[in-house]
Order: C-alpha cells, then sequence, then structure tokens
C-alpha cells in the first residue's frame, strides 16, 4: 500500500501545530504588509494580521512561490510514495493553477486537488484526505474522489464592515458609502468557486437567521436532508471569537445534536472582508 503525504495550505484554517497533531502538512501563504513579506502562522499571527489591518497598513494577499511548492513537495517525497496536495479553491486564488501546472514533473506523484474550498470546508477535505489514505486509497483516487464530492458543501458569511471590500474593489465607494449609512451587513455566500452576494442584513441578528435559514434550505435541497449523521456543521470568524461562541449556542438550538467546529477564518478572506465577520458552514460526510 502505497504511503500518502497530505499537504494543504494555511487558507484550510489548519495551524503548523495541528498540523504536526495530524500528520499533514501546510503551506503558508505569504503576504505582502507595506511591501515586506510574511507568511500566515509562520511570521505573522492571526492577532498581528488584525494589529497590522487596524492600524491601515498595506496589507495584500498573494500565492506561494514555485519554489516553496516544490521544496516541501520535494522534502515530504523522501518519507511518502505519494502525495494530494489540497489548495485552496481555483476560482479565488492562482495558487491552485500553479500547482497543476508544478505538479506535471512529478510523474503522477503529487495529485492536486482542485475541489473549490476554502476555511472549514477546506479543512474538511484534509479531514476527508486523511480517512481514504487511511482506507488504502492511493493519491489518484483521493484526488478523483474530493474533486466529484467539491460541492457538497457550502458557506454563508456575514459582514461587519464593508470597507474592505470596497479597499479591495469588489464593490463601488458609492455603494459601500450607501451600505454604511444604512448600517447594512451583507451576507456572502460560497458555492464552489465564487464569493457571492448572498442577501443583505439590517441587524447581525437578521443576518445571522438569514444565514442559518440558508444553511438549512441546502441541506434540506441539496445534502438529503437535516442529518447530523450525515452532515458537518461549522462555523468560521473573523478576529470575533465571543460573537462566533454565542453563534454556536444559537445554531444548537436549530440544528441539536450536531457537532459544530469552529475555527477562525483563514487571513487570505480576511483581508478581504476585514475583522468582525461571522460564517456558518456545512459538509456532506464521507
Amino acid at each position: 500500500m502505497a504511503k500518502i503525504g497530505i499537504i494543504t495550505d494555511s487558507n484550510s484554517g489548519i495551524t503548523q501545530k495541528q498540523a504536526d497533531e495530524l500528520g499533514i502538512f501546510v503551506l503558508p501563504m505569504p503576504f505582502m504588509v507595506n511591501e515586506e513579506t510574511f507568511f500566515e502562522d509562520i511570521s505573522l499571527s492571526q492577532e498581528e494580521f488584525y494589529e497590522r489591518l487596524a492600524n491601515g497598513d498595506d496589507v495584500v494577499t498573494s500565492q506561494p512561490s514555485p519554489e516553496s511548492v516544490m521544496n516541501l513537495w520535494d522534502k515530504v517525497l523522501k518519507e511518502y510514495d505519494e502525495i494530494v496536495h489540497i489548495p485552496m479553491s481555483s476560482g479565488l486564488s492562482g495558487s491552485c493553477q500553479s500547482a497543476m501546472m508544478l505538479a506535471q514533473d512529478y510523474d503522477g506523484k503529487v495529485q492536486v486537488v482542485n475541489n473549490q474550498r476554502i476555511s472549514v470546508t477546506q479543512r474538511q477535505s484534509v479531514m476527508d484526505a486523511l480517512k481514504l489514505a487511511g482506507q488504502g486509497k492511493n493519491a489518484a483516487e483521493i484526488k478523483d474522489f474530493l474533486e466529484k464530492d467539491k460541492f457538497n458543501s457550502s458557506i454563508y458569511i456575514m459582514l461587519d464592515t464593508l470597507y474592505y471590500l470596497k479597499k479591495g474593489g469588489r464593490i463601488t465607494p458609492a455603494a459601500a458609502a450607501l451600505g454604511t449609512l444604512l448600517k447594512l451587513k451583507p451576507v456572502l455566500q460560497i458555492q464552489g468557486d465564487k464569493l457571492d452576494a448572498f442577501a443583505k442584513a439590517r441587524t447581525t441578528s437578521q443576518g445571522k437567521t438569514i444565514m442559518m435559514n440558508a444553511i438549512k434550505n441546502d441541506m434540506i435541497n441539496r445534502f438529503g436532508g437535516v442529518d447530523k449523521d450525515k452532515i458537518w456543521l461549522q462555523i468560521a470568524h473573523s478576529h470575533n471569537e465571543a460573537a462566533a461562541a454565542v453563534f454556536k449556542e444559537e445554531l444548537l438550538e436549530v440544528f441539536p445534536g450536531f457537532d459544530v467546529y469552529t475555527d477562525p477564518l483563514s487571513l487570505s478572506i480576511a483581508c478581504h472582508i476585514g475583522p468582525g465577520s461571522l460564517a456558518v458552514a456545512c459538509s456532506v460526510k464521507i
């Protein structure tokens, strides 16, 4: 049986410490802060990142260099026969396409999975890959399974501010000004490879209700029903831990008996939406 090494990037929310505990590898995402390069969870912590954002520093997302990707692959292949590499959604970054091109030089030993997930749903793909490897699947079989499974997940995110969407050019200054004036809290969705508008809430409470109804609707209409034995439920947040804990209790009232996993959003998403966000996600169990 081939020994399979699992690699993901820090957009999955998996820290270097957690990766060591799981027996996997995490490629840290690079960031430019005032034109200086930092790496998520290596030289840039969540706390430092939000401090820099609050200070108005120029924070820009980047993607791993080809050298950093290949150096990690070469290191892992000294210990493992094959690699399953699970980067963030191809629709949200170019790092997936880059990895696919680089993998062509590895004679099938590196299988890059384009399963179009990010944050807690990307983390779930990593956990699924570990399970499949434990069942004796090879890297190509795991890639095939995860890519077929890619749309069996859903994320809804409520923003606290429109400032970062405006700064990143994702909405017009006029729309941001109007939204701020009306105290609107936009709810976005990630379905596969796109981050799209979903709804507008007037209050945090209304936003949470919109997200819970949306995720319940997905469970019923897309994932075979509201069933704790068939679906993972997840919460993610950007620098909003106390609110996430409250949201978890509210979710459990609507979805009693579910295991709810909570994680900070990866810094790549936080860069575009800012602090104070709350998200709910679900993934179908394999």
